[in-house]
């Protein structure tokens, strides 16, 4: 039976070492259900492929169709109905510096503004202080300038501010400290409204002559991409505006306005992101157009008949090509994982915490879920402090191509990583020694149950020999330094223990350094490596529970067919909070309300499928510190109740209030959210508290095979597992191991896997 058209749904995420594709069609002998694939390759093989998730795709269309698409060939896409993506590509440009020159503008006096950034001194006690460079390459100062009217700590600011109408004119000019007696203002100058409702006064309009020319020359020099940053801009964006349409004229295929990318207070953090994304957006859409180069002219035309292109965004949401930039992708691929866990893992009445923990091949993720995506605004990655939001992940630099070395008498995993190419040891392309190797070794990896992808053939397994005797050259050196003679597997464990120790540093600053009890929350465990350490760092951390989906090794591609569209607006604001205001940013949220309802209406989305979620940005007054919050449900008279919200929040971030301080509004926003799937049915605590379970012989194992675990020493017969061999309701005590074409999961002693319908649930001793 032939494959329907616009029915194959693909996702895809590019990692640091492999690329994961995951894919759904109708089933052919019954078309309501429908058959998932899953297809994991090498992020990076010049030798056979140019990119990895075209080749994922291919591969994908071959099964479903079967048909032989050659590679190379461009792939017709009548058949998908759309695809989404995941991708590392800027994360990597930003962590490697091999970002896009470009030209930062910024107002006359602010020229080295980004270099001193902050101030912030991370490494405080360093003699030889190395820090980053900038992101631009070069600086124009350009002659403008506004300035804002009164003074941030004026008591009776809104007695004596400029006042307007309605239409924005000046009915009373500035009354307070500093007035010049004559003007409106502190000084001469046309004064106007800014977007946030504060009197700006313009003193010196840029010449656009001068601009054009200076813009002229960086054009001729090659440069087609600039930074906009000017003072005030987020509340009044002409200037910037003026000069991006005039770059644009010129035939820049770049331009970032700061105001327009976050119109957010603070100049630095904002000037930061905009060459942030400056120089990282024309390497995505580089990226993007090999990508579209790969498939016929429909992909990319957008019209509503066209397959769907969506992009992952670093907030969780679901970005079309248009409003997908560097900036929003910066934890694109980890962003995936996070929805995957969060929506397979939740249960709305238990209401359990998660701990996500992906274990990928070249860093480790690590994520909470409460109800709710933990987000962020301001990240600093690769030194870079950059103002977007998203979704609050720790990475550390451990994973299952960390590099092993033994240096000055210490035992250290990462954060060096072998990558895809080489690779570790056993991958047979000469690489150094991994945690991959040291899981190998210690039996903890079964090569004849691991994808056979590695050599110059593609078609080899892992190669045990070249682990093990590179791991014997290093067990001599060690011995060497030391009077206790260790054995080679005490050796190898003491490299997985350092590894484990890692990968659990950032779960305790992510819930005991911010007031949650380790113990009450469940372990997600994902990633291709996750699996192996899983029971080992929950036991490190006191966790007894610990589930991992059926699809785990390829969450952050299955998170993407989960993950909802998200359009979002903001706009700044300079208000108290009080009642006699209330109405007005009522009003302001009703208006974007309406504008983010229109645009996910014209992505298609409607009716139950869509709904918004209304924020204001607060802080005390006298403080720089703002909070964005949802609305504690309603007030007494009806209202959307922020202030409690915002106290509540305050109250458990710094553990005070400022009860005397008024609080003052910095931003207004609105997140519209389309859903893209209907439900995903009942939890997995539901249907294990009723599940009917039975023991699982070890007749049922596939093989059996020596591992090594902690205080136990070499278990030569542990039972090897095979999940898709297992029914639901198996229960498995370890120590043990269980094996898909993707994953192989470690059961220590004294753990027991429970299989339900998606996951495995794991409880500890």
């Amino acid at each position: 039976m032939p494959v329907p058209d616009r029915s194959i749904r693909i996702c895809a995420d590019r990692g640091g070492t492999f690329c994961d594709v995951h894919a759904s069609f109708p089933d052919p002998d019954n078309n309501a259900e429908r058959k998932d694939i899953v297809v994991k390759l090498l992020s990076q093989d010049p030798n056979n492929y140019r990119d990895a998730p075209t080749e994922g795709i291919r591969r994908i269309l071959e099964i479903v169709t079967g048909e032989k698409i050659p590679r190379g060939q461009v792939l017709e896409t009548s058949k998908i109905d759309y695809i989404r993506l995941s991708t590392t590509v800027a994360t990597n440009a930003l962590l490697e510096r091999k970002g896009h020159k470009h030209a930062l503008l910024i107002t006359k006096g602010f020229k080295d503004l980004l270099l001193i950034g902050n101030q912030a001194r991370p490494k405080i006690f360093d003699l030889n202080i190395r820090r980053p460079p900038p992101l631009y390459s070069t600086v124009l100062e350009v002659d403008e300038r506004v300035t804002l009217v009164g003074y941030t700590s004026d008591p009776q600011a809104e007695q004596h501010g400029v006042q307007f109408d309605e239409n924005g004119k000046v009915t009373r000019g500035y009354r307070g400290k500093g007035w010049d007696g004559e003007g409106d203002a502190e000084g001469p100058g046309e004064i106007v409204q800014g977007l946030s409702g504060e009197a700006v006064r313009i003193m010196k309009r840029p010449d656009l002559d001068a601009v054009k020319q200076s813009l002229q020359t960086f054009y001729d020099d090659g440069f087609r991409s600039i930074a906009i940053v000017f003072c005030h801009s987020y509340t009044f964006p002409e200037h910037e505006q003026q000069v991006g349409d005039l770059a644009r004229s010129i035939g820049f295929t770049h331009v970032s306005e700061s105001s327009r990318l976050l119109p957010m207070i603070k100049m630095v953090p904002r000037g930061v992101s905009s060459t942030a994304d400056a120089y990282l957006t024309p390497i995505l859409r580089d990226y993007l157009d090999g990508f579209f180069a790969g498939f016929d002219e429909k992909l990319k035309d957008g019209r509503l008949r066209s397959p769907r292109v969506e992009f992952m965004g670093s907030d969780g949401g679901l970005l079309d090509l248009t409003n997908f930039t560097g900036l929003k992708s910066i934890l694109s691929g980890p962003a995936g994982g996070v929805v995957g866990y969060a929506l397979t893992s939740w249960d709305e009445q238990k209401r359990h915490p998660i701990i996500g923990l992906d274990v990928g091949g070249t860093s480790t993720d690590v994520s909470r879920f409460d109800g709710r995506y933990e987000v962020v605004y301001e990240t600093t990655t690769a030194g870079v402090t950059i103002q977007s939001p998203q979704l609050d992940i720790n990475t550390v630099a451990a994973g299952g191509g960390s590099c092993l070395n033994f240096r000055n008498g210490l035992f250290l995993a990462g954060p060096e990583s072998a990558g895809a190419e080489p690779g570790p040891a056993c991958y047979r392309k000469g690489g150094p020694l991994a945690v991959t190797d040291a899981n190998l070794v210690l039996g903890r990896l079964v090569p004849d149950y691991f994808p056979k992808i590695f050599g110059k053939s593609e078609k080899e397994p892992l190669d045990t020999d070249a682990s093990r005797s590179a791991f014997e050259a290093l067990a001599k050196e060690i011995n060497a330094n030391q009077e206790k003679q260790l054995e080679l597997d005490e050796i190898v464990y003491g490299f997985i223990k350092v590894a484990n120790e890692t990968m659990a540093r950032p779960i305790r600053a992510l819930t005991e350094a911010r007031g949650y009890a380790l113990s009450k929350h469940i372990l997600a465990s994902f990633g291709g490596a996750g699996g192996q350490h899983a029971c080992e760092i929950a036991q490190l951390l006191g966790i007894k529970t610990i589930l991992i989906h059926r699809y785990s090794s390829i969450l952050s591609a299955y998170g993407l067919a989960l993950a909802d569209r998200v359009f979002e607006l903001q706009q700044p604001s300079s208000t108290f909070y009080t009642p006699g205001n209330r109405s007005t940013l009522v009003s302001r949220l009703d208006k974007l309300d309406a504008d983010v309802r229109a645009e996910l209406a014209r992505q298609g989305f409607e009716g139950e499928h869509l709904h918004t979620e209304r924020m204001l940005n607060m802080r005390f007054e006298g403080t720089d510190t703002a909070l964005m919050v949802l609305p504690d449900g309603k007030d007494g008279d009806g209202h959307e109740d922020f202030e409690a919200a915002f106290k509540r929040v305050y109250k458990t971030e710094f553990g005070f209030l400022l009860d005397t301080k008024s609080v003052i509004v910095d931003d207004i926003k609105v997140r519209g959210i389309g859903k893209t799937f209907d439900s995903l049915g009942e939890s997995v605590y539901a249907e294990v508290a009723k599940l009917a379970t039975q023991a699982v012989d070890t007749k049922k194992a596939d093989t059996t095979w020596s591992v090594y675990f902690d205080r136990v020493g070499r278990v030569k017969d542990t039972p090897v597992y095979l999940l898709p061999s297992l029914d639901v309701g198996d229960v498995i005590e370890g120590p043990a191991m269980i094996i898909d074409n993707t994953q192989t999961i470690v059961l220590i002693p004294g753990a027991k896997a429970v299989l339900t319908s998606k996951h495995l649930y794991i409880t500890l001793e």
